[in-house]
Protein backbone atom coordinates (compact mmCIF):
# COMPACT_ATOMS: atom_id res chain seq x y z
CA UNK A 1 0.00 0.00 0.00
CA UNK A 2 1.13 3.65 -0.89
CA UNK A 3 1.60 5.91 1.99
CA UNK A 4 0.04 9.48 1.05
CA UNK A 5 0.97 12.97 2.25
CA UNK A 6 -0.28 16.25 1.32
CA UNK A 7 1.47 19.38 2.13
CA UNK A 8 -0.66 22.36 2.24
CA UNK A 9 0.58 25.67 2.53
CA UNK A 10 -0.10 29.81 1.40
CA UNK A 11 1.46 30.72 -1.93
CA UNK A 12 5.39 31.03 -0.82
CA UNK A 13 5.29 29.06 2.86
CA UNK A 14 7.84 27.19 1.02
CA UNK A 15 5.70 24.00 0.71
CA UNK A 16 7.45 22.59 -2.33
CA UNK A 17 11.11 23.26 -1.68
CA UNK A 18 10.35 21.63 1.78
CA UNK A 19 9.40 18.39 -0.18
CA UNK A 20 11.44 19.11 -3.26
CA UNK A 21 14.41 18.56 -0.40
CA UNK A 22 12.81 15.99 1.25
CA UNK A 23 12.51 13.58 -1.56
CA UNK A 24 16.20 14.47 -3.02
CA UNK A 25 17.47 12.96 0.05
CA UNK A 26 15.12 9.76 0.73
CA UNK A 27 15.10 7.69 -2.49
CA UNK A 28 12.17 6.13 -0.83
CA UNK A 29 10.00 9.46 -1.20
CA UNK A 30 8.64 10.54 -4.50
CA UNK A 31 7.48 14.03 -4.26
CA UNK A 32 4.67 16.21 -6.97
CA UNK A 33 3.79 19.16 -6.75
CA UNK A 34 0.52 20.11 -8.01
CA UNK A 35 1.70 23.66 -9.44
CA UNK A 36 4.54 22.13 -10.98
CA UNK A 37 2.33 19.26 -12.82
CA UNK A 38 0.15 22.21 -13.81
CA UNK A 39 2.44 24.43 -15.00
CA UNK A 40 4.08 21.38 -17.06
CA UNK A 41 0.87 20.56 -18.56
CA UNK A 42 1.03 24.60 -19.90
CA UNK A 43 4.13 24.29 -20.87
CA UNK A 44 3.20 20.97 -23.28
CA UNK A 45 1.24 23.82 -25.04
CA UNK A 46 -1.50 21.48 -25.36
CA UNK A 47 -5.12 22.39 -25.33
CA UNK A 48 -5.86 21.47 -21.75
CA UNK A 49 -1.93 23.66 -21.34
CA UNK A 50 -3.86 26.52 -22.69
CA UNK A 51 -7.40 26.51 -20.31
CA UNK A 52 -4.73 25.70 -17.24
CA UNK A 53 -2.92 28.64 -18.37
CA UNK A 54 -5.94 30.91 -18.29
CA UNK A 55 -6.53 29.65 -14.25
CA UNK A 56 -3.32 30.15 -12.94
CA UNK A 57 -2.12 33.36 -14.61
CA UNK A 58 -5.41 35.02 -13.20
CA UNK A 59 -4.83 33.32 -9.38
CA UNK A 60 -7.80 31.13 -9.78
CA UNK A 61 -7.82 26.99 -8.79
CA UNK A 62 -7.53 25.19 -12.00
CA UNK A 63 -11.33 23.15 -12.23
CA UNK A 64 -11.48 19.90 -9.72
CA UNK A 65 -11.84 17.25 -13.03
CA UNK A 66 -8.25 18.44 -14.07
CA UNK A 67 -6.49 18.70 -10.94
CA UNK A 68 -8.00 15.66 -9.77
CA UNK A 69 -7.05 13.96 -12.79
CA UNK A 70 -3.21 15.06 -12.36
CA UNK A 71 -3.63 13.48 -8.86
CA UNK A 72 -4.53 10.20 -9.75
CA UNK A 73 -2.08 10.15 -12.44
CA UNK A 74 0.63 10.49 -10.16
CA UNK A 75 -0.53 8.67 -7.04
CA UNK A 76 -0.93 5.47 -9.95
CA UNK A 77 2.57 6.18 -12.00
CA UNK A 78 4.46 7.20 -8.69
CA UNK A 79 7.89 4.72 -8.35
CA UNK A 80 8.19 5.04 -5.01
CA UNK A 81 5.46 3.40 -1.52
CA UNK A 82 5.91 7.10 0.00
CA UNK A 83 4.55 10.12 -1.97
CA UNK A 84 4.04 13.42 -1.12
CA UNK A 85 1.66 16.04 -2.83
CA UNK A 86 1.72 19.80 -2.30
CA UNK A 87 -0.33 22.67 -2.79
CA UNK A 88 -3.58 20.15 -2.72
CA UNK A 89 -6.41 20.23 -1.68
CA UNK A 90 -7.04 23.74 -1.95
CA UNK A 91 -10.74 23.91 -2.11
CA UNK A 92 -13.37 21.68 0.06
CA UNK A 93 -14.78 20.71 -3.71
CA UNK A 94 -11.12 19.14 -4.21
CA UNK A 95 -11.09 17.98 -0.44
CA UNK A 96 -14.06 15.86 -1.08
CA UNK A 97 -12.79 14.81 -5.11
CA UNK A 98 -10.13 13.39 -3.23
CA UNK A 99 -11.51 12.10 0.28
CA UNK A 100 -13.98 9.76 -1.89
CA UNK A 101 -11.34 8.17 -4.20
CA UNK A 102 -9.02 7.71 -1.38
CA UNK A 103 -12.06 5.86 0.26
CA UNK A 104 -12.74 4.09 -2.93
CA UNK A 105 -9.05 2.94 -4.01
CA UNK A 106 -7.35 1.27 -1.05
CA UNK A 107 -3.90 1.12 -3.22
CA UNK A 108 -3.20 4.22 -1.19
CA UNK A 109 -3.41 5.61 2.51
CA UNK A 110 -4.05 9.30 3.25
CA UNK A 111 -1.28 9.32 6.36
CA UNK A 112 -1.13 13.02 6.67
CA UNK A 113 -1.84 16.41 6.06
CA UNK A 114 0.93 18.89 6.80
CA UNK A 115 0.62 22.27 6.78
CA UNK A 116 3.33 24.81 6.68
CA UNK A 117 2.21 27.71 8.12
CA UNK A 118 3.25 31.42 7.39
CA UNK A 119 2.86 35.16 7.91
CA UNK A 120 1.20 36.93 4.81
CA UNK A 121 4.25 38.96 4.88
CA UNK A 122 6.50 36.27 4.73
CA UNK A 123 4.63 34.71 1.91
CA UNK A 124 4.42 37.40 -0.31
CA UNK A 125 8.06 38.88 0.36
CA UNK A 126 8.96 35.03 -0.97
CA UNK A 127 6.27 35.32 -3.81
CA UNK A 128 7.54 38.56 -5.59
CA UNK A 129 10.91 38.04 -4.95
CA UNK A 130 10.80 35.00 -6.74
CA UNK A 131 9.33 36.04 -10.23
CA UNK A 132 8.95 32.82 -11.58
CA UNK A 133 5.79 33.93 -13.43
CA UNK A 134 2.42 35.47 -14.31
CA UNK A 135 1.37 34.61 -11.31
CA UNK A 136 4.40 36.84 -9.39
CA UNK A 137 2.80 39.74 -9.43
CA UNK A 138 1.77 41.46 -6.16
CA UNK A 139 -2.35 41.80 -7.25
CA UNK A 140 -2.32 37.85 -8.14
CA UNK A 141 -0.30 37.33 -5.14
CA UNK A 142 -3.28 39.13 -3.29
CA UNK A 143 -5.66 36.83 -4.92
CA UNK A 144 -3.98 33.80 -4.63
CA UNK A 145 -4.01 34.39 -0.65
CA UNK A 146 -7.60 35.12 -1.04
CA UNK A 147 -8.11 32.16 -2.92
CA UNK A 148 -5.47 30.08 -0.21
CA UNK A 149 -7.33 31.52 3.35
CA UNK A 150 -10.74 31.22 2.63
CA UNK A 151 -11.91 27.68 3.04
CA UNK A 152 -8.54 27.00 4.94
CA UNK A 153 -10.11 26.67 8.36
CA UNK A 154 -12.81 24.46 6.82
CA UNK A 155 -10.25 22.54 5.20
CA UNK A 156 -8.31 22.36 8.80
CA UNK A 157 -11.30 21.58 10.88
CA UNK A 158 -11.99 18.56 8.36
CA UNK A 159 -8.26 17.00 8.78
CA UNK A 160 -8.15 17.78 12.33
CA UNK A 161 -11.50 15.74 13.12
CA UNK A 162 -9.80 12.71 11.24
CA UNK A 163 -6.82 13.32 13.06
CA UNK A 164 -4.75 14.16 10.03
CA UNK A 165 -3.28 17.65 10.41
CA UNK A 166 -0.29 18.19 11.20
CA UNK A 167 0.93 22.30 11.06
CA UNK A 168 4.73 23.70 10.89
CA UNK A 169 6.02 27.01 11.27
CA UNK A 170 7.43 27.99 7.81
CA UNK A 171 8.84 30.45 9.62
CA UNK A 172 12.38 28.76 10.39
CA UNK A 173 15.54 28.23 8.05
CA UNK A 174 15.39 25.79 5.36
CA UNK A 175 17.23 23.25 7.18
CA UNK A 176 15.07 23.39 10.76
CA UNK A 177 11.98 23.01 8.40
CA UNK A 178 12.75 20.24 6.24
CA UNK A 179 14.55 18.31 9.62
CA UNK A 180 11.12 18.21 10.98
CA UNK A 181 8.92 17.65 7.89
CA UNK A 182 10.65 14.97 7.12
CA UNK A 183 11.24 12.75 10.65
CA UNK A 184 7.34 13.33 10.82
CA UNK A 185 6.76 11.42 7.49
CA UNK A 186 9.64 8.90 8.45
CA UNK A 187 8.20 7.99 11.48
CA UNK A 188 4.71 7.35 9.83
Amino acid sequence: MKKLFLIIGAPGSGKTTDAEFIAKQNDAITHYSTGDLLRAEVASKSSLGLEISNYISNGLIVPITIAIQTIINALKNAPTDIIIIDGYPRSMEQLRALDEYLRLNSFVQLCSVIEVAVSQETACERVLGRARGADDKREVFNNRMKVYTEPLADIQAFYKTKNLLHVISGEGTLESIVGEMESFILSH
